[in-house]
């Protein structure tokens, strides 16, 4: 099992999304997602996602909300804890991602985008200003079969 860090940077009504395009074997290929990725060690959530953030944008996040954690459980992939933030404040100037393009969405459009599953449903969860969270998301494939909040299924 693998700890990661997802952040979702907010400016204007937008989030920063990054369309995986660019890496070999990427689980997320051809997904939109925000930015973030692995611990290292001894690293607690909020220093990964400032690390993370800023090798993949070039952002430095001076101000972020921890808001919940998801469990993606695969029948293909390793499970992976994803702590999942929203950066409120930055300073710097976003740079080239090597993983894909970096592009500011309005939040309205964020769902029509190529996006797993379960995604739309912690989105939703980050809009309504759900408290922090537990979901769990199971999928065969890329076929989301089982959801479940806060220990109960949805």
């Amino acid at each position: 099992m693998r700890n990661t860090t997802l952040c979702y940077i907010e400016k204007d009504e937008k989030y920063l999304m990054l369309h995986r395009i660019k890496k070999e074997n990427d689980l997320n290929h051809d997904k939109w997602v925000g930015v973030g990725g692995k611990f290292e060690d001894k690293e607690s959530p909020e220093e990964c996602v400032i690390r993370e953030t800023f090798e993949e944008t070039g952002l430095t996040l001076t101000d972020f909300d921890y808001r919940g954690i998801v469990t993606f459980v695969s029948d293909i992939w390793e499970t992976e804890y994803m702590h999942l933030f929203i950066g409120k404040e930055y300073t710097g100037e976003i740079k080239e991602c090597d993983e894909g393009i970096l592009e500011w969405v309005p939040k309205s459009d964020v769902k029509n985008l190529p996006l797993w599953e379960g995604d739309k449903i912690f989105f939703d969860l980050l809009e309504k200003d759900t408290p922090f969270f537990s979901l769990k998301l199971e999928y065969k494939g890329d076929e989301l079969v089982k959801a479940v909040l806060n220990n109960k299924l949805i």
